[in-house]
């Protein structure tokens, strides 16, 4: 028989947060899914990709992320706790980037990504910041990148376990080592070994990231590369590649919100019944 939520240590409200939050999580591939209804079907287009298409999504990937990580490194605007992020404004500037990217068709794709990545990071830590968290911490920092590994489940990765919290677990060490790397070696050289890949952790993180990421951006380049898509529709893709990674967010910094109040345990435990409880009504 299966054991109820306490919810007699979680306040009715907190549980409805993590019921929503573990729903976003679950359902954000579906999001994705919606990618398929652009021309081509997003399976048979990774199938037409060019070998060296593929070789170049990976390593811009790769930029992307070192240039994110690079962007927020530095010192940022202090705001304020707990007020509401700005969402929509992200999604404007992402949509016009995507319009640009979907114009020049593929040869834009490195030049949306890019900046797309930039501002979708901007989004997460505007996110991270309404849910309390110190976004000057380096820490929060390296938890806004771990939302890019959040994408939820997808057929590519048979071989990994992309649960919220077992990939949360999959990144902890990593993340932890970074921290302790960036606590004894400072931002600024940080800053200046990303490009030549010496500072390790944060390297090896980024490679962690990207490899789940990168399925997500696989989907974005083949249904963005059909010559017919055109700007309109570049832009609709970035904004449905946002709002997929602004409700992982949203998600993924409430939970850390509940954890802060209650603990990571508790949080944790209640998150993983209701997965036990969704499994056996569904049988």
């Amino acid at each position: 028989m299966t054991h109820l939520v306490q919810s007699d240590k979680i306040s009715l409200e907190d549980l409805a947060l993590i019921k929503k939050s573990k729903k976003n999580l679950d359902e954000v591939s579906f999001l994705m899914r919606a990618l398929n209804s652009i021309g081509t079907p997003i399976d048979s287009g990774l199938e037409l990709l060019p070998e060296k298409y593929q070789g170049k999504i990976s390593s811009t990937i790769q930029k992307a992320l070192q240039l994110s990580v690079k962007a927020n490194l530095k010192t940022l605007d202090k705001e304020k706790q707990f007020t509401p992020s700005s969402n929509i404004t992200y999604k404007v500037v992402t949509g016009l980037s995507g319009a640009t990217g979907g114009f020049f068709g593929v040869a834009g794709f490195t030049a949306d990504l890019l900046l797309s990545t930039k501002f979708m990071m901007r989004s997460i830590m505007d996110i991270a910041r309404s849910q309390g968290e110190d976004i000057h911490d380096i820490n929060t920092q390296l938890s806004c990148l771990q939302v890019f590994a959040l994408g939820g489940n997808s057929d590519q990765d048979d071989e990994l376990d992309t649960s919220y919290y077992a990939t949360r677990a999959a990144l902890h060490t990593t993340m932890n080592q970074t921290s302790a790397y960036i606590a004894e070696n400072g931002t600024k050289k940080i800053i200046e070994s990303l490009a030549s890949q010496t500072a390790a952790p944060i390297a090896k993180l980024i490679n962690q990231v990207a490899a789940r990421f990168s399925v997500q951006v696989t989907e974005k380049f083949a249904a963005q590369a059909i010559p017919v898509i055109g700007a309109a529709a570049g832009a609709s893709i970035n904004i449905l590649f946002i709002t997929h990674f602004q409700k992982i967010a949203t998600a993924h910094f409430t939970l850390r919100r509940l954890e802060r109040k209650y603990s990571k345990d508790l949080i944790q435990q209640t998150y993983q019944q209701l997965e036990v409880q969704n499994t056996a009504i569904d049988q």
